[in-house]
């Protein structure tokens, strides 16, 4: 009797449910009638209507599938999922329209949970929205990392990062002969190496953590790197697009969100309490955590955390991805990879290639600019909310709207680039064979007008580096088969599997 009563029970409450759905629905088209003659046209929904575009995008790839519907809608178009209109942007006129010219009324961000919790609830410069506390921490982050006068400052991990790797591969080369090896490995190790005396002052071989226990550098990385990405990479949470139904308990979802910010913010005060008593004992430290503890004093101990995690994770995750592919592109190109060596010894000559060399050097300056856009690390810039009605590309955008700008779209306008799906550094490159420093802007890798990426120059600085002083030390090629590996991980464009590449060294 008991178990029929819970059955009728459950029965009602699931026939609820779906006429609660339904009249959602119809509402909701009611609403919006009046408003989609006037928005940017909206591609065909197939299945279910209350669902929208989802079923489309399901591969988790929409920088791809945004480039194919340009061919039939244009360049702007709207898409919906479940009960969210977001505007799709695939030219770079209307993307810098929206970032630059209507940026007062597209300025605020709406995260996921996920990405709300992966960025410290938008404590992060990158992410959180304009006002006062982005302005004042990216000028922070300028002043202590980022910015010229920090980058003098810090040259000395940078030329430390280049001499540990070049040394790593000989010894790679030397004990396994024309084995491939994983470059991924060794350069990210560096980097986060690097990103750590940045952040803290030092590099760190192993952390106590009151919660944790002693913790090895590999698993530092992991908590602070490999498990922030993966949660904002395979944490989707449907509940943000049908906004009423957040009541929904999704418990495997929240368990691995609660698990990854727990690890992360006990290794993040775990490293700071112990540079900070390094500090306090009067040990010199040229980092930003030095600048936080003393000049920010209004900022919380999590906000500590995010602002340093920043810089960890940035300067460990986008670096590796741009030349990682670079030198997949290169290896691919034996005629290019070697009229860049003998570019490099033609101002070089002997020496070593260093940062000074890199204004000289306009076919290494074409090939970073060609990788960033082929391969832009983001290739979608996070969703911008639209808070009162404007106008974009000539097309009006109600307040409520999302906007999602595909800097990958952008750069495969074949309006705008010849074969846009090649790689081909020379298209940089004017008659007289020189680059021309107005074409960095043409990818927007870096963002536009007030959101302008602050970590331009070092990454431009660290990759260019990279690139010369490998393609100067080795010759590079790609194992067998490796030509077709080129699938990436999901909404963003890092390489799915390591690229392995054999490689020679040039003085043999």
């Amino acid at each position: 009797m008991g178990t029929a009563i819970a059955m009728a029970a459950l029965a009602v409450a699931l026939g609820a449910l779906l006429l609660w759905l339904i009249i959602w629905y119809f509402h909701e088209q009611r609403r919006r009638g009046s408003q989609d003659s006037q928005l940017p046209p909206v591609p065909e929904v197939p299945g279910l209507p209350v669902i929208g575009n989802a079923l489309q995008l399901r591969e988790r790839k929409p920088h791809s599938i945004f480039v194919k519907w340009v061919k039939t809608y244009g360049p702007i178009f709207s898409i919906r999922v479940g009960s969210k209109s977001i505007v799709v942007l695939n030219n770079q006129d209307v993307a810098k329209e929206a970032m630059v010219t209507r940026f007062s009324s597209i300025s605020t961000k709406r995260l996921s949970k996920a990405l709300s919790s992966v960025t410290f609830d938008q404590c992060m410069v990158a992410m959180c929205d304009y006002g006062d506390f982005h302005r004042t921490m990216k000028r922070h982050i300028i002043k202590n990392v980022l910015g010229p006068n920090a980058q003098k400052r810090h040259r000395v991990h940078r030329d430390t990062l280049i001499d540990n790797l070049v040394k790593d591969l000989h010894t790679h080369v030397k004990n396994n002969g024309l084995q491939p090896v994983n470059f991924r490995n060794i350069y990210s190790s560096e980097l986060f190496r690097l990103a750590m005396k940045e952040a803290i002052g030092r590099d760190v071989e192993y952390i106590n953590v009151e919660e944790l226990g002693r913790l090895s550098r590999p698993e530092i990385y992991k908590i602070l790197i490999i498990d922030p990405i993966e949660v904002g990479l395979e944490c989707a949470d449907w509940r943000d697009f049908f906004p009423l139904l957040k009541w929904v308990p999704q418990r495997n979802f929240g368990r691995k969100i609660e698990k990854m910010e727990f690890r992360r913010l006990a290794v993040m005060k775990a490293l700071i309490k112990e540079q900070s008593k390094q500090a306090a004992s009067g040990e010199e430290m040229n980092c930003y955590l030095k600048y936080l503890l003393t000049e920010g004093e209004t900022l919380t101990e999590k906000q500590i955390a995010s602002l340093l995690w920043e810089v960890v994770i940035e300067s460990s995750d986008t670096t590796m991805v741009t030349a990682e592919w670079a030198l997949f592109e290169l290896a691919k190109s034996p005629k290019l990879q070697e009229s860049l060596y003998e570019e490099i010894q033609s101002i070089c000559g002997s020496d070593k290639i260093t940062e000074e060399h890199l204004c000289r050097l306009p076919l290494l300056d074409a090939v970073f600019h060609e990788t960033l856009r082929t391969h832009i690390p983001l290739p979608i810039v996070p969703l911008r909310y639209v808070h009162e009605d404007t106008e974009l590309g000539g097309c009006y955008v109600p307040a409520g709207s999302e906007i999602a700008i595909n800097l990958y779209g952008c750069n495969m306008d074949e309006n705008r680039w010849e074969k846009p799906e090649e790689w081909n550094p020379e298209r940089f490159l004017d008659d007289k064979k020189k680059y021309t420093p107005s074409d960095s802007y043409k990818t927007m890798a870096f963002g536009a007008g007030k959101r302008l990426c602050p970590g331009a120059l070092q990454v431009t600085l660290i990759v260019c580096t990279t690139i010369g002083r490998l393609v100067q030390e080795f010759e590079w090629r790609l194992k067998d088969g490796e030509e077709e590996d080129v699938d990436t991980v999901g909404i963003i464009n890092q390489k799915l599997h390591p690229m392995h590449a054999v490689i020679r060294p040039r003085n043999l």
